[in-house]
């Protein structure tokens, strides 16, 4: 008993001594005397050893033992809060915050978005399909069978563990695998991103973006498909859009056609972009083959369809006037920044 009285009598002289400098300090002082191994708890389980007749007198003392350890504590960290807050705050929260840089879509997929938005007002819903696509849905099946002279109009990248796995050419298999499963009416856009093995320039990339559409269903004309296409350009290029249609060659539909509208940047008096002719080619377009729809089931005599196909990076170039499609995937920052609030 008289030893642990000792103890106490030195350890309120050691409080007495203690001129904590910091909170580091501080916090030593709480654990060494407060914490749940520190020397108040280890005094209280002290009190089965004290005899009985001094278990009073020694938790009397003990009390005033803690309590002064724990009110040193509470006023020299009080002492510590009052001058930190004298010191002032680190930083004046009166001024305005640093601003923050707004983002933006890509312009690929602004355009992507609008043209999507377009084509919904008309009922076509979207589909999306692999990337890495098998030579049945990317080729025969769109009336491209092995050896047709047709499938050298596209370089494409072979997977070479298996020859007849690819990374597709175009977003026509989408379409392929949708007339797979179901039966028409059937009203689809397809956009993603194709892959072609082309030297990458100023107006060629080995991958980029197209956007193709379908309509299969009883009755439907080439008539039907100029006026969704006037409807296209109109919404996305302006109501003084010009448009022509040329006769061209596409496997898959018969007739086919290519569209051109007047060159939206030299506004038709010619420039290096429209190759100084006042048009440029933004799509091609016909109708659905008749043995394309065979390949899949779908009576040829009672269901016609078109189909059209458009590169995304070519109506973003006419858009926004961006002369190299390799801007599209350079990521650089000054570039990007004039898109911020682009609708």
């Amino acid at each position: 008993m008289e030893q642990l009285l000792q103890q106490i009598e030195a350890y309120k002289q050691e409080i007495g001594s203690i001129q904590p400098d910091g909170a580091d300090a501080l916090e030593a002082y709480r654990i060494k005397f407060l914490g749940t191994k520190g020397i108040v708890k280890s005094l209280f389980a002290e009190m089965k050893n004290v005899p009985a007749d001094r278990k009073k007198e020694f938790g009397q003392v003990l009390n005033e033992f803690k309590q002064l350890a724990e009110a040193k504590y509470e006023q020299w960290k009080s002492h510590g809060d009052s001058a930190h807050a004298s010191a002032g705050p680190a930083i004046d929260l009166s001024l305005p915050g640093d601003p923050l840089p707004l983002g933006t879509h890509h312009p690929i997929t602004l355009v992507r978005n609008q043209i999507v938005h377009i084509f919904g007002r008309l009922g076509f819903s979207v589909e999306e399909g692999p990337e890495i696509e098998d030579d049945w849905h990317n080729f025969t099946a769109l009336n491209l069978p092995e050896n047709h002279p047709a499938r050298d109009m596209q370089d494409t990248f072979y997977i070479h563990q298996n020859p007849d796995w690819l990374l597709r050419t175009h977003t026509s298999s989408v379409q392929a695998r949708v007339m797979e499963r179901q039966k028409p009416p059937i009203r689809i856009i397809c956009p993603g991103r194709v892959y072609r093995n082309e030297t990458i320039s100023a107006r060629a990339h080995c991958f980029f973006h197209q956007t193709e559409g379908l309509y299969v269903d009883e009755n439907v004309s080439f008539a039907d498909l100029k006026q969704t296409l006037y409807f296209f350009v109109q919404e996305m290029f302006g109501k003084d859009v010009k448009v022509r249609f040329r006769p061209s060659y596409f496997p898959f539909t018969e007739p086919s056609a290519e569209m051109d509208i007047n060159c939206r940047i030299c506004g038709g008096s010619g420039c290096s972009v429209c190759k100084h002719t006042g048009w440029v080619e933004i799509l091609g377009s016909g109708m659905v083959h008749p043995k394309m729809l065979e390949n899949f089931g779908i009576d040829s005599n009672k269901y016609t369809g078109f189909a059209f196909g458009m590169g995304v990076e070519r109506i973003c170039q006419l858009k926004y006037r961006v002369n190299d499609l390799r801007l599209y995937s350079q990521n650089d920052v000054r570039f990007l920044r004039q898109f911020t609030g682009a609708v």
